[in-house]
């Protein structure tokens, strides 16, 4: 009985990659004809999911004001509390598209575990805090990245560094 439940169970997940399959092949032909979605492959832990679902979801990025508002409504930002002048950050919100902040988080989680050389702010991180708070801080500068990208209609520069905020 045990192994015929094994079995079912198997098929029925057999089916779901073959739906997920057929979803990605009627993606990849949209996703190449936007250039949005296609210059947003370009940064690493970010796929044609996740680019495809941040471009939908978002819309005009100007709808936001900043990429820090684009990760807030997202549910990439911290809780705040405090009293006297003294603010605790707590967990991240989980406001927002809940499907997009998951696939951020596990793009992020993704270069976490697989780059060779993810970068020294990670490293730092990766220092201090554990693995899952530091995807999630790398999933919000992905987001914020991504806003930026969008907003200022730019492609994505791996070593950029923004003059203004020096």
């Amino acid at each position: 009985m045990l192994i015929d439940t094994l079995r079912e169970q198997c098929n029925g997940l057999k089916k779901l990659d073959e739906q997920i399959a057929r979803i990605e092949q009627r993606l990849h032909p949209w996703m190449q004809t936007d250039q949005a979605a296609k210059s947003l492959t370009e940064i690493q832990g970010v796929g044609m999911l996740t680019a495809t679902a941040a471009v939908a979801t978002m819309g005009n990025a100007r709808a936001c004001k900043s990429g820090r508002a684009f990760a807030a409504w997202v549910g990439l930002v911290p809780k705040q509390t405090g009293s006297g002048g003294k603010v605790r950050l707590l967990g991240i919100s989980k406001r927002g598209d809940t499907d997009l902040r998951t696939l951020l988080i596990h793009g992020a989680r993704s270069v976490l575990t697989r780059a060779k050389a993810p970068g020294r702010w990670v490293e730092q991180l990766l220092k201090r805090w554990p693995l899952n708070v530091v995807s999630v801080a790398l999933a919000n500068k992905r987001a914020r990245i991504a806003w930026a990208m969008l907003n200022h209609d730019q492609p994505y520069q791996k070593d950029y560094v923004n003059v203004k905020s020096l």
